[in-house]
């Protein structure tokens, strides 16, 4: 049991730096923006595993060997507009907002790939998935509300400038996705 929640530990740190970026750029954080990312990422974390448990061997290993391209490319579209739109004058919070429409799906994606092939390797290892998956897919929820509140803080403490940082974040884990696979 300590393992999985090793795991599940391991793979919200995505979720929780893209959820510190994301507290970062927001001028005003509400409620909403908590439950949105929140839930959204604990739960493409929680079903991705399952996911993957069910897929088997013909499909994870094609996925497999473009699975960190993905991430990464997501990731740096997020994260070079965030870039981008951070030097732009006016009010630009209803286009940053990282957890709305499409860039919050390319988000919860983009983080949650990994649980995939965990999902396959719990398969493989004989490891029912309903409980891995809840505590995945709850460890994610809670990590991303946290790193959403040290994220605001920053941003707070920071101004609005710190947008860029928070690009900067979304490039570094989409280039450090990218640099683990290809070893």
């Amino acid at each position: 049991m300590w393992e999985i929640f090793a795991i599940a530990i391991a793979l919200a740190m995505d979720a929780f730096a893209v959820a510190i970026s994301s507290g970062i750029i927001l001028p005003r954080i509400t409620a909403r923006h908590y439950f949105r990312l929140s839930f959204h990422f604990g739960l493409f974390q929680g079903l991705m595993p399952i996911l993957g448990w069910f897929t088997g061997k013909s499909v994870i290993p094609h996925l497999k060997q473009w699975d960190h391209w993905i991430a990464f490319l997501l990731l740096l579209y997020v994260g070079g507009k965030m870039i981008y739109e951070s030097f732009r004058n006016g009010n630009t919070t209803s286009v940053n907002d990282p957890t709305r429409g499409m860039r919050l799906v390319m988000l919860s994606v983009a983080t949650s790939i990994d649980a995939l092939i965990i999902g396959f390797s719990l398969a493989i290892l004989g490891v029912k998935i309903v409980l891995p998956a809840l505590i995945i897919g709850l460890t994610t929820l809670l990590l991303t509300f946290a790193g959403m509140k040290l994220g605001e803080k920053l941003g707070r403490l920071f101004g609005r400038r710190i947008e860029i940082l928070g690009g900067v974040i979304l490039l570094a884990i989409g280039v450090k996705i990218l640099l683990e696979h290809l070893r």
